[in-house]
């Protein structure tokens, strides 16, 4: 009987003392603490802006910018959409931009060499067509670049600033025909997208503008494309400002841009990757 309660005594002082030792400091670390979730990575809202030829607003705000800020929600993304020369004026006077898209090279290229964008950020990412379009379901004598003298009245974008005009120069130089184009006193737009609408809404009977653009509306339709070689390849480079504040998340937007899935919508829009 003795036996029994001296062994039931040290059973209890045993289970005593290994409680203490658990609770102790000095063993704290013999127990395993269960993993805890690593914390959410917080990121201050960022905003940037994207100054874009006229021609890629329609791609821009329905598609690219919804679909980048659905993967980036801490960044919001402006755009400023016109002609390529007057960004390019903008730039240089200070506009706030952190990314540039062009639709011709020269425009980045004046940036570039002025220190104004980053010059190994920048990628000639697309390439469009140079169309001739008239007001749909109008007839016309017009058939193609060659005869479009025979049109009452002619809307291209100026060649000073617009590359749509400039490249439509091109071609008519080629032709022979630049002089004659002249003298019919077409009517010169601000952007492309201003000679779009005067030809959609039969202000003009026909226009030149790019082949994104003629199918983006259901207004016009297309004559003929400018013959092959008349013109330089209407290539689309896009860059990271040089003064940007936010280069990271620049360069975030630049590389969904030049993605699989960007480039999958910008060829919804009608143009293909410059390859």
């Amino acid at each position: 009987m003795k036996r029994t309660k001296f062994s039931r005594s040290c059973l209890l002082l045993t289970a005593f003392i290994l409680f203490g030792l658990g609770r102790s400091p000095l063993f704290a670390g013999a127990r395993k603490e269960a993993p805890t979730a690593p914390a959410a990575v917080q990121h201050e809202p960022v905003t940037i802006l994207v100054a874009a030829a006229a021609s890629l607003r329609n791609s821009f705000e329905k598609e690219l910018i919804p679909r980048f800020q659905q993967k980036y929600p801490w960044i919001t993304v402006d755009g400023t959409f016109d002609s390529s020369g007057k960004l390019q004026t903008q730039i240089e006077e200070g506009l706030g931009a952190d990314v540039f898209m062009s639709a011709a090279p020269a425009q980045m290229n004046n940036l570039v060499n002025k220190n104004l964008v980053t010059g190994v950020s920048v990628k000639p990412l697309l390439e469009n067509k140079v169309v001739l379009i008239k007001p749909k379901g109008t007839t016309t004598a017009v058939t193609g670049f060659r005869n479009i003298t025979q049109a009452k009245t002619i809307a291209l974008g100026d060649p000073a600033s617009v590359p749509a005009g400039q490249y439509a120069r091109e071609a008519f130089i080629s032709l022979g025909i630049w002089d004659a184009v002249q003298a019919a006193k077409p009517s010169l737009g601000t952007n492309v997208t201003e000679v779009l609408n005067w030809v959609g809404q039969g202000s003009a009977d026909v226009g030149v503008v790019y082949g994104t653009d003629a199918i983006s509306v259901d207004t016009v339709e297309i004559i003929a494309e400018a013959p092959a070689g008349s013109h330089q390849k209407v290539i689309y480079p896009v860059g990271i400002v040089a003064a940007t504040a936010h280069p990271a998340e620049a360069q975030l937007f630049l590389d969904f841009l030049a993605s699989p899935e960007g480039l999958a919508i910008f060829k919804n829009y009608g143009f293909s990757a410059n390859n």
